[in-house]
């Protein structure tokens, strides 16, 4: 259980930083980190911590926060130039006036005309729509080919996670997966359906997952633990 409010901050070189603060009754202390799309600490304390006292040894953390903000990606909005990676590979937005409103990939370009101010949002919309249709079409067909059963195959865009999966069989995605190379994407699609038959990280999970995945999950950790925090920074 735990609950959360953003109306907290502590002050980095005279600026005030905002601090979501999240209560848990797992939590045995303090813990801080910081949510590099968004800029914005999290604090996490037990349930009857004291919020002073909290934000105070917050404070105290003052040189790595600076740190931590200085070593963060800078936003990148999706915009006619931008270069973003789709599938593992970079791609270009090219808006042309004469160009149809729907999205196109042509070869290293996503091309499309309309309003060049709705670039972004729409654009944001046409990979929301692909990271849902390639993952609910991989976790059906990997479901299918290890006997388990997908309830339903949502996307969101989650901070702390790349999917979740509930005892309902309903799994959940970041449609920033969509970003990823394919054998990362992949990973990821098959520690879900893991949790189909455990829900744990158990030496069994482990297990199933490499069984259901077919090769080492390993490489795909690796490459979301050195390059995932970075495919936050992207928004319309």
């Amino acid at each position: 259980m735990s609950t959360a409010n953003s109306d907290s901050s502590i002050t980095i070189d005279g600026v005030a930083v905002p601090v979501r603060i999240r209560r848990s009754a797992r939590a045995k202390a303090y813990r801080l980190s910081l949510d590099h799309a968004r800029g914005e600490l999290r604090l996490s304390l037990p349930m009857r911590a004291n919020l002073n006292r909290a934000l105070g040894w917050a404070q105290g953390h003052e040189g790595w926060v600076r740190t931590q903000m200085a070593a963060r990606p800078a936003l990148v909005r999706l915009e006619d130039g931008t270069c973003f990676p789709l599938e593992g590979r970079e791609v270009r937005i090219c808006w042309m006036a004469d160009a149809s409103r729907t999205v196109r990939i042509e070869g290293d370009r996503l091309t499309l005309g309309g309003v060049r101010e709705s670039v972004g949002p729409r654009v944001l919309r046409w990979l929301r729509a692909r990271a849902r249709g390639v993952l609910e079409e991989e976790s059906h067909a990997m479901a299918c080919d290890h006997g388990l059963i997908v309830a339903s195959v949502g996307i969101g865009d989650p901070r702390s996670r790349w999917a979740s999966c509930a005892s309902s069989g309903a799994i959940r995605y970041s449609w920033r997966l969509i970003l990823c190379p394919p054998h990362v994407r992949r990973a990821t699609v098959a520690h879900e359906l893991a949790h189909l038959l455990h829900m744990d990280h158990s030496p069994a999970f482990h297990a199933a997952h490499a069984r259901i995945l077919g090769e080492d999950p390993k490489p795909a950790r690796a490459w979301l633990r050195e390059h995932g925090s970075g495919l936050h920074r992207y928004h319309a």
